[in-house]
């Protein structure tokens, strides 16, 4: 008898289950602790003929069933093999450069995910330290300007701002070139008050258009600080270890990770720690400052997509977490990322 997908995903959480409590596992214990499609009758009755094919025994009368070794071959030469296409998956993704950064971000919680046994969880690229690369103004009708502002990473941001006077191509053309020629390059933190007063003192009477360029250019970076976006993955692979899969304690856990606006906060903390740009964090209980995650850890770092584009890389896992493992994992996907961003930006 071959083994259908159902066979194939109960004996996977049994193999699963086992091997993170070490206790036999009953066909309650699965309709309970997985969202499987099955009734409890239909599991029973799956494992039943799982223990009939060998892929799982009964220890003794009334106990739950344990892997046999032929259970334990299945899983890794067949069930693991889902894994591997995940990873390989999402290396084709990056190998292909494909445009649409979101997709490359959740296939690397994905892979992550599904490498590690953990949640992770991954910010989109801050522009917060980004360079500003040019910055173009433009008549689009009578008493209004627009204002495009382009940055590292090619990231630009319009604005349309009405004027209280009329602005002539001249004087469009000589704002143009003082703006350029004393913003190019810099961050919005280098933009410091000396900067500002040295471009104001240079435009002379038209300086309040310097003021409301700089307002402008501030919102258009503010917003996308905003806008950040937290992508999670694998956030019930907590249920898989005894130590966070108690009710109360799983359902304030999970809460906790939906918390965009903390993970914003604590995903953001390195990167704005200058010390830290380039290191893996790892948080142990309590050192996170977060209640709910005391019985966790928490292994970040940081990437880079080039152009000065950074974000972070967050691995949430138990205490007793296989750091070695993640270590390694999010250091090979640092040096994947690098390999593939920088081979992109030379083509």
């Amino acid at each position: 008898m071959d083994l259908t997908e159902r066979k194939k995903q109960i004996l996977k959480r049994v193999v699963e289950d086992y091997i993170a409590a070490a206790e036999p596992v009953g066909s309650k214990a699965l309709t309970e602790g997985h969202e499987l499609p099955f009734s409890s009758a239909t599991i029973r009755n799956e494992m039943s003929d799982l223990e009939e094919m060998g892929y799982i025994i009964q220890p003794h009368t009334s106990a739950g069933r344990i892997p046999s070794d032929k259970g334990y071959r299945f899983y890794v030469d067949q069930i693991m093999q889902e894994k591997e296409n995940e990873v390989t998956e999402f290396k084709d993704v990056m190998v292909q450069k494909v445009d649409k950064l979101e997709l490359v971000l959740k296939k690397m919680a994905q892979a992550l995910a599904a490498n590690t046994n953990y949640a992770a969880m991954i910010s989109g690229p801050s522009y917060h330290k980004t360079k500003l690369k040019f910055i173009q103004l433009s008549r689009v009708e009578a008493g209004k300007l627009l204002i495009v502002t382009v940055l590292e990473g090619n990231i630009i941001k319009n604005s349309i701002v009405a004027l209280d006077a009329e602005l002539t191509d001249e004087d469009i053309l000589n704002l143009n070139i003082l703006l350029n020629s004393g913003l190019n390059g810099l961050t919005m933190e280098q933009i410091n008050l000396d900067v500002i007063t040295r471009m104001k003192g240079q435009a002379g009477e038209r300086s309040h258009i310097v003021d409301v360029v700089l307002s402008e250019v501030a919102e258009a970076i503010r917003s996308g600080e905003e806008d950040l976006q937290i992508y999670t993955e694998g956030t019930t692979n907590i249920f898989k270890y005894p130590e966070l899969s108690d009710g109360a304690k799983a359902s304030q856990l999970i809460g906790t990770l939906e918390q965009k606006d903390l993970w914003r906060e604590i995903l953001t903390e390195d990167d704005a720690d200058s010390d830290k740009k380039n290191e893996i964090q790892v948080y142990i209980g309590s050192e996170t400052q977060v209640q709910s995650m005391k019985d966790c850890s928490i292994v970040t770092a940081n990437y880079e997509l080039g152009d000065g584009l950074r974000g972070t890389i967050g691995i949430v896992g138990p205490k007793r977490m296989d750091y070695d493992k993640v270590v390694s994992t999010l250091r090979s996907l640092k040096s994947q990322l690098d390999q593939t961003f920088n081979h992109k930006d030379t083509e």
